[in-house]
């Protein structure tokens, strides 16, 4: 049983990794496959500390995907506002392009943080305003900046998933 469920994990989690630079939930979809198999196989090594943990990057990823866009777009010399605007538009961008298969959410991401940064910047209301499509470029690169860092955290979390329960299955059986 132990072989079957570890392979039938590595395959969810592997999946999953795929999942993530496509801009789906597939860090989610790591925590569910590890609860999964906590519950099923209690013994199996993965425990407390290990969802604990994982929860933790999974969150921190998730943060981290839509604060780097701002980020980006401040340091090519976007506002405050452009700055939102990017962080919101790349929210709404991904829930938009959901409904295209594959890559819909991602390019939705990339295209809403682009849009919403240089609205954003053309909104604000000063006379040394920078380039909006100066900023809007660097929404964008942060978007793909944030997605690199989000695939990062995913080897992570589908790493020490996976070591958990295979130091629990040699140490069990």
């Amino acid at each position: 049983m132990n072989g079957f469920a570890l392979t039938l994990l590595a395959l969810s989690l592997l999946g999953a990794l795929v999942l993530v630079p496509l801009g789906l939930p597939g860090l989610w979809v790591m925590l569910g496959a590890a609860l999964t198999y906590w519950v099923v196989l209690p013994e199996g090594g993965i425990g407390a500390w290990t969802m604990a943990g994982a929860a933790l990057l999974v969150v921190t990823a998730e943060v981290l995907e839509y604060t780097i866009a701002g980020r980006y777009t401040r340091k090519y010399g976007g506002s405050r506002r452009a700055s939102w605007g990017a962080i919101t538009g790349g929210l709404v961008g991904a829930v938009v392009g959901v409904p295209l298969p594959l890559l819909g959410s991602l390019l939705g991401a990339f295209i809403g943080a682009f849009v919403g940064a240089f609205v954003g910047e053309l909104t604000v209301h000063r006379d040394a305003r920078a380039n909006p499509t100066r900023v809007a470029t660097g929404a964008l690169v942060g978007r793909a900046v944030a997605a690199a860092a989000k695939s990062g955290l995913g080897v992570v979390v589908a790493s020490w998933i996976m070591a958990a329960a295979v130091v629990g299955s040699l140490a069990s059986g």
